[in-house]
């Protein structure tokens, strides 16, 4: 016999009367009526067609039959048994056929060999808390018998917040490191402003000096000429008044030879008279040539350089004071730090000697030597400014120091002892180094800045009133807290009694 058409159109097996499809169909209407074994078998094999048509072919997140061949469906149900998860079709036996029956048919699970117990064959029901292991329920009478064990839902539901809370932390490391990235592609975009604009005050700058220089080359050049030339007029004209003499002599002594030739004695008297007197001439033994002097020229011309560069440094240094000015830091002065006979104001603002030593608790943070304080703050990356006020004081000392300095013994304050600092004592003014640095002063100080950029290496002094650079510390190694170091010096019978003021930075200076 052929085999049934299951690909007959879905109509032709349909009862007309109620929409079904034949489960028994019947084409007489005579009273004994049998099955048409024929179309019996085609409506069985089109019905299990239909089934599985009608089954969900399996989705992504979905289990699917380990039985389908070709097409998965979807699994509705998983035996822990056979592990095998069934579709709705070859889930058939163990609904019908006794021993079957007898299976565990569970939820649909994948990976069904993960879910069971290796040592006991068992499915995973349990969480034990101790170990952080799924257990079936044979290993909490066993390994795990006095471990404490929660169903897996019950620890599903826990991890699972404390997936949530990591997942938000994650998502917040993420959105701060995409802060640092917008941070360091604006720290890159500024630092490019900032060359950009170095460059460009620095092609002034240069530009204007060579200018100057060129200028002061051509003065000079022209001031020497200008002497030559006049040196080679004067001499010009000695040498026409010379050579007019010499002519007029010249002159003079041919006439005289000629009148030594005539022997007529009347005219030769007569002539002789005339001639006897020479012509007015220049007493030479007077009149000298000097050569031009240049000394002081070049030197002069240098000072009006000088003058221009000093110009020039003014202004840099107006520019770069307001440049570091914007690393202002809000810094107060530490008691537990201050030496027993210094004074602090209660903005800790202001020290100055009080003359007299105090008895304080012993403190391993305080000076005992010398007359110090340190600020409550500390630095240990990035930049930062502050100013502190010396005004009619005779002798003061400031700067940084980082941590771990000797406090309580006699030691020389240099960068190798942990020390950046600088030192006005005896009208003059001393960046503390071995051996020490010795600068210019060009007029009483009133307030002195100082800068440090920690990761640069560098601590920069500034005279603010002057606006001017008065020295730098480069290439320095900083691997520990810095902080702002403050030392008012002693008062002698009412001298340098004037206090060190941490001063706010005043932009418009």
């Amino acid at each position: 016999m052929a085999s049934a058409n299951t690909s007959w159109p879905e109509e032709n097996f349909s009862c007309s009367i109620c929409l079904d499809v034949f489960s028994i169909p019947l084409f007489n209407t005579r009273p004994d009526l049998r099955v048409n074994i024929l179309i019996s078998e085609m409506v069985d094999r089109f019905g299990t067609s239909l089934r599985v048509k009608e089954q969900p072919c399996v989705e992504p997140a979905e289990v699917p039959c380990d039985v389908c061949t070709g097409t998965q469906l979807k699994a509705v149900k998983s035996c822990l048994v056979c592990l095998i998860s069934y579709c709705q079709t070859h889930l058939e036996p163990h609904q019908r056929v006794a021993g079957l029956k007898k299976h565990r048919l569970v939820e649909p699970m994948d990976r069904l060999e993960d879910r069971m117990c290796k040592k006991h064959d068992r499915l995973l029901e349990l969480f034990c808390q101790t170990e952080q292991v799924c257990v079936c329920q044979f290993c909490t009478e066993t390994d795990h018998k006095s471990h404490p064990v929660v169903p897996l839902k019950e620890e599903y539901e826990v991890k699972t917040a404390q997936l949530g809370k990591m997942e938000a932390e994650v998502k917040q490391l993420i959105l701060e490191r995409q802060k640092n990235i917008q941070e360091i592609k604006y720290t890159v975009k500024r630092s490019k402003a900032d060359a950009d604009r170095e460059i460009a005050d620095g092609v002034q700058v240069l530009t204007a000096l060579m200018r100057r220089i060129e200028k002061c080359q051509d003065d000079l050049n022209q001031m020497v000429k200008e002497r030559l030339k006049s040196t080679e007029k004067q001499a010009e004209d000695l040498i026409k008044e010379l050579e007019q003499e010499i002519e007029d002599l010249t002159n003079r002594s041919s006439e005289m030879k000629q009148l030594s030739h005539t022997e007529d004695h009347v005219h030769f008297l007569q002539a002789f008279r005339s001639l006897k007197d020479p012509p007015p001439t220049r007493d030479w033994t007077t009149v000298e040539v000097r050569p031009p002097s240049y000394v002081g020229t070049l030197r002069r011309s240098l000072d009006q350089l000088e003058e221009t560069l000093n110009m020039e440094m003014k202004k840099l240094g107006d520019a770069e004071l307001k440049r570091v000015q914007q690393y202002e830091v809000d810094v107060t002065l530490d008691p537990d730090t201050a030496y027993p006979q210094l004074i602090l104001s209660e903005d800790g603002k202001q020290v100055h000697d009080g003359g007299v030593e105090k008895r304080l608790p012993d403190n391993p943070k305080r000076f005992t030597r010398y007359a110090c304080v340190l600020t409550r703050q500390s630095f240990s990356s990035g930049r930062f400014y502050f100013e502190v006020q010396v005004k009619d004081k005779t002798a003061w000392w400031l700067g940084v120091a980082r941590e771990s300095i000797d406090r309580k013994y006699l030691t020389l304050w240099t960068p190798e002892t942990g020390y950046w600092t600088l030192l006005y004592y005896n009208d003059e003014l001393v960046f503390r180094d071995n051996p020490d640095v010795r600068l210019p002063l060009r007029a009483e100080l009133q307030k002195v800045g100082v800068f440090v950029d920690y990761d640069e290496g560098l601590v920069s002094f500034y005279d603010v009133e002057a606006r001017v650079h008065l020295y730098s510390a480069t290439g320095c190694t900083f691997s520990e807290p810095l902080y702002p170091f403050l030392d008012p010096w002693y008062h002698k019978q009412g001298t340098n009694s004037a206090p060190l003021i941490i001063s706010p930075v005043n932009q418009t200076d």
